[in-house]
């Protein structure tokens, strides 16, 4: 079994910043991906961004230059750095931890973007 807790949500103002942490505890294989996923009101869960085990990230187009997804695999715990906060960024953050076949979310963190 795996938990995940997220912290670092909140409201910032446009063009401010935002870190994200999602600490993993239980059975976890150091070869797994951890991501992060966002859902708006009224929309579908997407992908920002997630990252390997051997370090390879993706980021979806609109976070690319402005969000920096790491993770620290010696406390388990990825990250995500967002800069130049966008309204349009304002969300549901969702972690999700893959330890293949099985697949874990964490309770969402509320990040809102004001204008």
């Amino acid at each position: 079994q795996v938990q995940l807790l997220e912290s670092g949500g909140g409201l910032v103002q446009a063009g401010g910043s935002l870190r994200l942490s999602c600490a993993a505890s239980g059975s976890i294989v150091s070869a797994n991906t951890m991501g992060w996923y966002r859902q708006a009101p009224g929309k579908q869960r997407e992908l920002v961004a997630s990252i390997t085990g051997g370090g390879l990230t993706n980021y979806e187009d609109s976070v690319k230059g402005r969000f920096t997804i790491s993770r620290d695999k010696a406390v388990n715990t990825v990250y995500l750095q967002m800069n130049s906060l966008k309204p349009e960024d304002t969300a549901v953050y969702y972690c999700k931890l893959t330890n293949s076949p099985f697949v874990y979310w964490g309770q969402g963190t509320q990040v809102t973007v004001s204008s």
